[in-house]
């Protein structure tokens, strides 16, 4: 059965690059994102890691903790990191979990469970492991995306989805299409006109049914 939104994301003990971690208490009261991998020393999934190390700093303003997933082994992954990191012109230190076992590809649902991997497998025999995972402080899953091999992730998008859950978490609110971060926001509409006022002050109301508000500043 395929992981859905809101499902609690499947808790795992494993090796990684900073050491045996456990993934609930690693993302602690904070949110994370679960990048995953077919292999180390993939001309994309380079890119894409050099991408994440690159934005350190904006992962770190929203509280949210990354994490990558590849099918090989820590010390490939270490070896990995060094070509990250000349790519990426920044340290890569967040942790890469050893997915040789496939455990973790699995309890996400990125392999079919009888899925049967040769020694010396390729990028090509794990193609299905594309996937990003955005997991609240709750640890439920709280956005899935899968890409095909031969289309890099848009981390502009998963940073502005990132906002976007903030934002609307445990708030009568939600975001349009295109929403970027400072954007009007829509109502929901189980407030009343006058609830939304009182709580949101000044609307614009496009229609019944469409209410446009001021983004809270915080909640």
């Amino acid at each position: 059965m395929s992981l859905r939104i809101n499902d609690v994301a499947p808790d795992f003990t494993v090796d990684s690059t900073a050491g045996k971690l456990n993934f609930h208490e690693w993302i602690g009261n904070q949110y994370a994102i679960l990048f995953s991998h077919p292999k180390d020393f993939t001309p994309v999934c380079t890119t894409e890691f050099s991408a994440v190390a690159q934005l350190a700093s904006e992962f770190e303003k929203r509280n949210t903790k990354v994490i990558g997933v590849s099918v090989d082994s820590v010390e490939e992954h270490l070896k990995w990191k060094k070509d990250i990191e000349a790519t990426a012109g920044a340290p890569a230190n967040f942790p890469i979990i050893d997915d040789r076992s496939l455990e973790v590809a699995k309890l996400y649902n990125m392999l079919p469970a009888e899925a049967f991997l040769p020694d010396g497998r390729t990028p090509a025999h794990t193609a299905t492991v594309r996937t990003v995972f955005i997991i609240g402080p709750d640890k439920k899953i709280r956005l899935t995306i899968s890409y095909p091999m031969a289309v890099g992730r848009n981390f502009a998008e998963i940073l502005r989805a990132l906002d976007a859950i903030q934002i609307t978490d445990g708030a009568p609110i939600a975001t349009p299409a295109n929403w970027q971060l400072g954007q009007d926001v829509i109502v929901g509409l189980a407030l009343t006109d006058e609830a939304a006022k009182e709580k949101f002050g000044v609307l614009d109301i496009k229609l019944p049914y469409l209410r446009f508000a001021k983004a809270p500043t915080s909640k």
